[in-house]
């Protein structure tokens, strides 16, 4: 009884269908435990890929250093070079990039871009699959921020270890930065073809406009570059270039960025290309160009590597319009074929900005920047200092007279002579004065000269107007036999058109970095050198080297504004060193080797200098050199140095320092109750009286 109860009871826990639980039960158990370890598994990718993404976070990014191009600008902003270490890059904003460039990059090389966090999953499981069936990284579908990581920190070799680091380095970059900073970044880093990184320089290079310029036309040429520098560049072949433009416009219009119409137009738009390798002005004032670079780097201590690579600005005082000029006038001063040499170098004298430089009449051939040669003789352009030391000394004034005659000076105590020449030995053999003395450049009055206020006293003045160059204290050093660089030169007169203010030349105004921050700003250096009126009388003396008698006569019909100036000739080298209020000019003609000049060659500096003057300041108007308090003009007589009075013969209208003016009268004495006598002039009414003062006066100073 009791054991048919328990069959029962066994009977009664079977189940209603016993095949299936004895068929499927033990697959029900095994996709269980699957199941758990499917879970745990998920569990585990999910907390690695979270911690991976913690870890993402919390890494920086490697140090990545895109070099950008560094510019030079003239003084009207205009860029005139570019400094770049195998790459011209030159970034800027988003919002300074044309919406065409954006849309049709976008179109072309990753549309979903805004979508996406840094990858294509579509496209990357058609690329996996390319890859397994090849086994090997053959083909992908990088998305604009993969293309970033790579370019930034990358090579682009084909490598699972690379792809790896790829990826990682894509959701680093989407972590830290919004979608815009991504596609700025990446279009100021791709690389356009001939050197060329980023859209910018793209932009100029291709078109000579800035990215925020480019047309719909423009953009769509630009954006299917990067796939194939060499393949899709206009340069190499335009076919390429205009079918992968075709691509583009279409792919912007499947978009919806552009009309069909807006397509057809752009693709049936004849583009206007720069010359390959005229960009950014190649070629423009080449010696300047070193010369800026030389300051950067030598005296302002800007690091190379910031230059080449750091995206700096450097702003300079060059003006186009001046430097076109005269490379312009020196490349028509010369016959062809003529080996003959030169150097020009215009400086502001109110503010020592350099204005021109030309270093030589071809760069390509020789880089030599002869403004600055510490080799060539300034003959008599040096006389200038000579006599404004005689000015300076009390013991002579414009109408001191010497005899231009052969002569031969004794010096060192009598153990040495010299016996200076006159050009063409040529002589008046009668006394002259100070001006005419300048003018007609006599070298018997200024080894007198030097004779009378010493050399030592010439080379302190020289060097207060900003010479530098070595001198010794020798009777020669009036005839400027001591080298001096054209831009000592045209400095030193500087002091002269500024009312005897020297200011420093200047070249490079401010630099600044990428980011607009000033490393380097200019501040102006002056000193006063010499009194105005000095400067003023020197100016007066030299307007005659231009006047019937000087000997830059020949050139006064070309220049019409007020100018002073001297020349200066040695037997290898021919200057003209000038200026006006608003100019000084150094012109300096000559060989590199010790060759003698013809008359003909040494006649070139001239109208190269006067040629410059004219066409540099034709849309200022004439000014002449401002008269300035403690000057005196009054009528002489040339031939005596004495003041003239109507009765005199000959009178010459004379500027002097005040109280320096002459004393006596030639002819009868003026009639003492006559105030009005027109010996004086320009205010000097007491200069043509005889009163004891200027009695005493005289009998001190003889």
């Amino acid at each position: 009884m009791k054991k048919h109860s328990n069959q029962q009871g066994k009977l009664r826990r079977r189940p209603a269908f016993p095949f299936i639980t004895e068929r499927f039960l033990p697959q029900f158990l095994k996709m269980k435990k699957w199941l758990r370890w499917a879970a745990a598994a998920f569990t585990l990718f999910i907390l690695i890929l979270a911690g991976t993404l913690i870890f993402l976070r919390t890494q920086s990014l490697p140090v990545t250093a895109i070099s950008q191009t560094s510019q030079m600008l003239d003084l009207h902003g205009n860029v005139i070079d570019t400094f770049h270490a195998g790459e011209n890059r030159r970034s800027v904003q988003l919002s300074d990039i044309s919406h065409y460039v954006i849309e049709a990059t976008l179109a072309i090389e990753d549309r979903r871009f805004y979508d996406h966090r840094g990858f294509d999953m579509k496209g990357m499981a058609r690329a996996v699959m390319v890859n397994v069936q090849s086994f090997s990284a053959r083909q992908g579908a990088s998305t604009l921020t993969q293309q970033l990581a790579r370019n930034l920190y990358l090579t682009h070799e084909r490598t699972w270890q690379r792809k790896l680091k790829e990826a990682m380095y894509t959701v680093q970059l989407e972590m830290n930065y919004s979608k815009d900073e991504i596609l700025g970044m990446y279009l100021n880093q791709i690389y356009y073809g001939h050197g060329s990184y980023g859209i910018e320089a793209a932009a100029m290079m291709y078109f000579n406009k800035h990215a925020s310029e480019l047309t719909l036309a423009e953009s769509a040429m630009l954006a299917g570059i990067p796939k194939g520098p060499k393949y899709y560049s206009p340069y190499l072949n335009m076919k390429n270039a205009k079918d992968r433009q075709l691509t583009i416009l279409q792919a912007m219009l499947e978009g919806g960025s552009i009309t069909s119409e807006q397509a057809d137009a752009a693709y049936k738009e004849m583009l206007s290309f720069q010359t390959l390798g005229s960009g950014d002005q190649e070629g423009f004032a080449p010696y300047f160009r070193d010369y800026i670079r030389y300051v950067a780097v030598d005296k302002l201590g800007i690091n190379e590597h910031l230059l080449n690579e750091g995206g700096i600005t450097i702003y300079t005082t060059l003006d186009p319009s001046a430097q076109a000029t005269a490379e312009e006038v020196i490349a028509k001063g010369f016959p062809e074929n003529s080996e003959q040499q030169a150097a020009l170098i215009a400086i502001d004298p109110r503010t020592g900005y350099i204005k021109a430089m030309v270093g030589g009449r071809n760069y390509k051939n020789n880089q030599y920047n002869r403004v600055f040669a510490k080799t060539r003789q300034p003959g008599s352009s040096f006389k200038p200092f000579l006599y404004l030391t005689a000015l300076q000394s009390g013991f002579m004034s414009p109408v001191t007279r010497y005899k231009s005659e052969p002569t031969v000076f004794t010096y060192d105590e009598g153990r040495k002579t010299y016996e200076p020449r006159n050009y063409g030995d040529k002589y008046l053999n009668e006394l002259i004065d100070m001006r005419q003395a300048l003018a007609s450049s006599d070298n018997i009055y200024a080894v007198n000269t030097i004779m009378t206020v010493g050399a030592d006293k010439v080379i302190e003045t020289a060097k207060k107007l900003g010479i530098e160059s070595p001198m010794k204290p020798v009777p020669s050093l009036a005839l400027g036999t001591f080298p001096i660089s054209p831009f000592e030169m045209a400095s030193a007169f500087g002091t002269f058109a500024n009312g005897g203010i020297h200011m420093e030349p200047v070249a490079i105004l401010r630099i600044e970095d990428r980011k607009g921050q000033v490393l380097y700003e200019a501040k102006q250096k002056s000193v006063q050198a010499i009194t105005p009126a000095e400067a003023y009388v020197m100016t007066s003396l030299m307007e005659s080297v231009f006047e019937e008698g000087g000997t830059a006569f020949r050139v006064s019909s070309i220049i019409k504004r007020p100018i002073a100036g001297k020349t200066g000739t040695t037997p290898t080298d021919a200057w003209l060193v000038g200026y006006t209020p608003e100019l000084a000019t150094a012109v300096w003609v000559g060989y590199d080797k010790d060759r003698k000049l013809t008359v003909a060659e040494a006649y070139r500096a001239a109208p190269i200098f006067a040629k410059f003057t004219e066409q540099a300041l034709s849309a200022i108007p004439p000014k002449i050199f401002p008269i300035p308090e403690g000057i005196v003009n009054v009528y002489i007589d040339p031939t005596s140095g004495k003041l003239a009075e109507s009765s005199c013969p000959h009178r010459r209208l004379e500027t002097f320092i005040s109280g320096t003016e002459p004393t006596d009268v030639c002819g009868e004495p003026a009639d003492a109750g006559n105030n009005d006598s027109d010996a004086t002039h320009n205010g000097s009414g007491t200069a043509g009286r005889r009163s004891w003062w200027n009695d005493l006066k005289r009998w001190w100073t003889d």
